[in-house]
């Protein structure tokens, strides 16, 4: 046969398949869900609802499973499965399943693997039987993986997990602290407190363990340490081209509050690096010693051990990331991808969830968005891109509760769409190909880069960025600098983990409890406005009794609160000074 003609037909053989694909996808949402990607995708809603999701996974017939956030209290949570029963892209079949207890805010993963369902809580791993042409698991829970840690829930807890293809399955335990502080007298650190050395956190945490895929009732005994010095993951994933394991790693926070004379509000906005690493038996990322600094491209030594944002100290021993990112992004999913319905680039290259910052006042939050790093020979073949934006629906994003989503979770479906999750509503799109792939390139990609240019993904200007420089209330710059990382600073909080303070009961009623939850913190489950939390409060004791009246005078009679004034002699009965 001539070349030319074999040419023909192999042209028309992968130009027809792509077509035939395309043919069978159902149609974009007219306003592209409200994303913004690049030209010839096309964007549905799969589902706009269905609780505060976190990751998914999509089966080979395009059934969807999504791992829920679990608040207890008779409140809807679990898993829940969804199927498209006449391929317009939307699903209309939705159930809620899950016989097993959730535990805390943060449980987090789910992946199939071989016929089952794997799920995670924050304190265990569950796999249940897929059952062929049904869409809900059998409702047989295996236990694979307890957390058996005599400490319970902490932070950085979550349980997702990657599988390798020889019947091995990683999971993180993530650090308690931010730097390996005390655990017993200030978990979130106190301003110029010095972190353990050595760090005893290592011996069970900050760390990855493997383990057997398919041996149930284990604990973190029955597996091997396979890499340390990870703070917290969320987000993890085997890549099958090179065989090799890769997380998104969120870095440690409040440099500014923990150290102000060495490290400024806006050095605490943009750093340290959340870092995409690749790991191998034997990783040392760096935690709770070492930072990676993104802008310099080095890893920093850590104030806790005596750095001031300037000392490498041993820094170049320790593994650098694939690629660094800006502070507080919050990666919270990676995937690679292996589908043919994208344009070739696309092939092998990582896909990253950035479910956005919580805790860079006095700056606007960022993040928010889903990038791309494309990949050649097992390698990061250039620099990252902006590939989905527009979840927040606003920008500048000055508090996480104005953000009307968050993307989360990321699954690619059996025809190579890409599924994405949002935490907020539980809102699922679905991303598709249907334009020119021998033509999609440079434009396409341009036009996306302009992106990187918004207020939530751009370096933010150290002066005309900073929100608080016309902040002249006293308790109002104690509230943005100690307090909204978490409450933020419309007193709302994170709509998941942190309470609002506005109209709270624990602000407006007693004021001696409200000071000894400030003076002394608070763990464990509470009720906030009806709904439960169960998260750390560290203790600000370090706080003057000056100090702590103005902030809580402050929080008090602002946020729709207007009980009285909390004074100096208010909290010296409490504290007893």
């Amino acid at each position: 046969m001539n070349k030319l003609l074999c040419f023909g037909i192999i042209a028309f053989l992968t130009t027809g398949a792509h077509q035939s694909v395309k043919n069978m996808l159902p149609a974009g949402d007219p306003d592209n869900g409200g994303l913004t990607t690049p030209d010839g995708f096309e964007t549905v809603v799969v589902a706009d609802s269905t609780g505060l999701a976190r990751h998914i996974a999509v089966n080979s017939n395009g059934d969807i499973y999504v791992k829920l956030r679990y608040y207890g209290n008779g409140q809807q949570g679990g898993t829940v499965a969804l199927r498209d029963t006449n391929n317009d892209g939307k699903a209309d079949i939705i159930r809620n399943f899950g016989n097993y207890k959730d535990h805390s805010s943060l449980a987090n993963g789910i992946t199939i693997r071989n016929g089952y369902l794997y799920y995670s809580s924050s304190l265990a791993v569950y796999r249940s039987k897929l059952i062929p042409g049904q869409l809900l698991p059998d409702e047989k829970t295996e236990m694979i993986l307890k957390d058996d840690h005599e400490h319970g829930a902490h932070w950085h807890i979550t349980k997702p997990m990657a599988f390798d293809s020889k019947g091995n399955m990683y999971v993180p335990f993530g650090a308690p602290s931010d730097a390996c502080q005390d655990m017993v007298n200030s978990p979130g650190g106190q301003p110029g407190s010095k972190g353990q050395n050595p760090c005893p956190d290592l011996e069970k945490h900050g760390g990855v363990w493997k383990f057997s895929a398919d041996k149930l009732d284990q604990t973190q005994k029955d597996g091997t340490l396979f890499a340390t010095g990870l703070r917290s993951i969320v987000g993890m994933r085997w890549n099958p081209t090179d065989e090799s394991l890769y997380a998104v790693v969120h870095g440690r926070d409040n440099l500014h509050l923990l150290f102000p004379d060495l490290f400024s509000s806006w050095q605490s906005a943009v750093l340290p690096s959340e870092e995409f690493v690749k790991l191998e038996q034997g990783s040392n990322i760096g935690w709770p010693y070492y930072y990676y600094d993104q802008i310099k491209g080095k890893k920093m030594l850590n104030p806790e051990y005596g750095g001031d944002g300037k000392k490498e100290g041993e820094g170049s021993k320790y593994q650098k990331p694939v690629i660094g990112f800006p502070g507080h992004w919050a990666p919270n999913d990676v995937l690679f991808y292996q589908g043919n319905l994208f344009p070739e680039r696309y092939k092998n290259g990582a896909f990253i969830a950035f479910h956005g910052s919580t805790n860079r006042g006095p700056y606007p939050q960022a993040g928010y968005f889903v990038a791309f790093v494309p990949f050649k020979n097992g390698a990061a073949s250039g620099e990252w891109e902006v590939f989905a934006d527009g979840f927040a629906g606003v920008d500048p994003i000055i508090n996480v509760s104005d953000a009307k989503f968050r993307p989360m979770g990321l699954a690619e479906g059996p025809d190579g769409s890409l599924y994405i999750t949002d935490s907020v509503k539980g809102k699922i799109w679905r991303i598709m190909y249907k334009g020119d792939k021998k033509n999609f390139g440079a434009q396409q990609l341009a036009a996306m880069e302009k992106h990187k240019l918004m207020a939530h993904i751009r370096t933010p200007d150290e002066v005309a960025d900073n929100l608080d420089m016309k902040t002249k209330v006293a308790g109002q710059r104690i509230y943005n600098t100690y307090c909204t990382p978490c409450h933020q600073r419309n007193g709302l909080g994170d709509g998941s983990r942190f309470p609002p303070l506005a109209g709270s009961e624990w602000v407006s009623g007693n004021k001696r409890r409200l000071i000894e939850v400030v003076a002394k913190g608070l763990e464990g489950p509470i009720q906030v406005k009806g709904k439960p939390y169960n998260d750390l409060m560290p203790k600000h004791d370090f706080l003057k009794p000056e100090e702590m009246a103005q902030l809580l005078t402050f929080v008090r009679q602002n946020f729709g609160n207007m009980p009285d004034r909390v004074t100096v002699d208010d909290i010296n009965k409490v504290l007893k000074k």
